[in-house]
């Protein structure tokens, strides 16, 4: 039995490579990959290491079932998987610009139309105004309007046709991996064959979905424009000041027959220079010589009693003169050097406060920009679900939120009779689980929740499971998991 379970595998191992090449090349050839790769390719980052688990029973921690070794049918599956969330991912993001720009106010989406669709636009909009057969012939802000509405709400119902043609592709097939689960785990070479004709089908069904799409528009509509055509005004404006700031630096160079250049820069040579002598060097060197010519005294011998109080003495006069200038009046001869100090350090002190209450907010101000600048990069780095701030906490409980409405709708179509809807539904639930999946595993690896929150998950995935069970999960999701809980600390 063993020479023929090896056999067969060697005779479908040209087969499996020749027809995972096939599949390659069909998800690559066939019409929304062509669609989601020129939506898609400015945005999409990196591949994940891991892709979301495949629906076998090994993955049960109550199985008796095993997978001794990596299949290469399983890495097919997942790559297919993979592909699948990676478009569906990109199609989310564009669908959340144009959604938000869909509820902007009018004034927002006239200012969308004329100055973030790039200089072209910008003439286009505003030749409809100055030229004639502008506002003569009945084009006003009204149209505008109206404009605005209908080119976002056309861009905004092309990529929900998208989503739902991929969503109902990625839910046909992972219920059809979890039909046949046992026996992937068991002989996946032998169920291959059968397998790959299925996942042919639904392929061509969904080229069949959104063949009409190119027919009609073109791709590059409904993509999301991009940063520098967004901010083009901002570019611009930068370019210009830019290219005045060089032009007015080359009339001023020796390019041009003019030292103005080469002298402003010597004199500000010659200034740091300056400045680093009289204020760095020449301090620096007074206090080495004071320093060296106190220790040359000190091998010289002990000090004899006259110069000890020669050196009293002129101290005593040097502290009485100082005291009598700050108190504005005589004092006596004989007065006591703890009484002069005391005038001295009363002196010291009001002026040292009086500094200090003129450079409060100076000081006030440099002691806050390192917490500032060190929150402001915690903030650029720690905003996606994948963080470890109270921000991207948020930010995966809401993945469960929406987990657990995208269930409840399913079960809704489901008892409504809407089989499309609902196969719709659980590819939107596959996808936010995978999003999930992905933004948690760091951190339940962390913390060593991983394993049962991971089986969590794919609990959730499986079409088999009850919906009450479902939500259970969900619910117990939200409660036990540190990964998942709200911050401690809330403003």
């Amino acid at each position: 039995m063993a020479s023929e379970k090896e056999s067969m595998e060697n005779r479908n191992k040209p087969f499996l490579s020749l027809y995972s090449n096939y599949l390659r090349n069909r998800i690559h050839a066939f019409s929304i990959s062509h669609f989601l790769s020129k939506i898609t390719l400015p945005f999409r980052s990196t591949q994940r290491p891991h892709s979301f688990p495949l629906p076998l029973p090994s993955n049960s921690l109550d199985s008796s079932l095993v997978v001794s070794k990596p299949s290469s049918v399983h890495c097919v599956l997942e790559d297919i998987l993979q592909h699948v969330f990676a478009d569906l991912h990109s199609i989310q993001k564009n669908l959340h610009f144009w959604h938000s720009r869909a509820e902007g106010s009018d004034a927002r989406k006239a200012y969308f139309m004329v100055f973030e669709r790039g200089p072209r636009a910008f003439i286009n909009e505003t030749a409809k105004f100055l030229l004639p057969g502008g506002p003569a012939e009945g084009y006003s802000m009204k149209n505008l309007y109206q404009s605005a509405s209908d080119h976002i709400n056309e861009r905004v119902t092309v990529l929900n046709c998208l989503r739902c043609s991929l969503a109902t592709f990625l839910a046909q097939l992972y219920m059809e991996i979890d039909k046949i689960g046992a026996d992937l785990v068991t002989d996946p070479e032998s169920k291959l064959p059968s397998l790959l004709v299925t996942i042919n089908e639904l392929f061509s069904t969904l080229e069949a979905s959104i063949g009409h799409l190119h027919a009609i528009r073109q791709v590059t509509k409904h993509k999301k424009p991009r940063k520098i055509t967004q901010y083009w005004i901002r570019y611009t404006c930068g370019a210009v000041g830019l290219s005045a700031c060089s032009v007015w630096l080359l009339r001023h160079s020796s390019l041009t027959g003019s030292s103005d250049l080469d002298n402003w820069v010597q004199e500000a040579k010659d200034s740091t220079v300056g400045f680093f002598k009289d204020h760095v060097e020449q301090p620096l060197l007074s206090i080495r010589d004071e320093l060296f010519e106190t220790f040359r005294k000190r091998h010289q011998g002990i000090m004899d009693h006259e110069e000890v109080q020669l050196t009293s003495d002129s101290l005593h006069r040097m502290l009485l003169a100082f005291s009598e200038q700050t108190k504005g009046q005589k004092l006596p001869e004989n007065a006591s050097d703890h009484e002069m100090i005391e005038i001295v350090m009363d002196r010291a002190m009001l002026e040292l406060n009086q500094i200090l209450r003129a450079n409060e907010i100076n000081f006030a101000i440099l002691a806050a920009l390192p917490a500032f600048f060190l929150s402001l990069l915690l903030m650029m780095f720690d905003t996606k679900a994948e963080g470890r701030g109270r921000i991207a906490r948020i930010q995966r409980r809401l993945l469960v939120v929406e987990v657990e409405k995208r269930v409840m709708q399913y079960q809704n179509y489901i008892e409504q009779g809407l089989e499309k809807d609902a196969q719709c539904m659980f590819g939107l639930v596959l996808y936010s689980l995978d999003r999930l999946y992905h933004s948690v595993k760091r951190h339940a690896e962390a913390s060593g929740e991983w394993q049962c929150l991971r089986q969590d998950i794919i609990d959730l995935a499986r079409p088999g499971l009850q919906t009450a069970y479902k939500l259970t999960v969900t619910s117990r999701m939200e409660r036990v998991y540190d990964c998942l809980l709200p911050s401690l600390k809330r403003r």
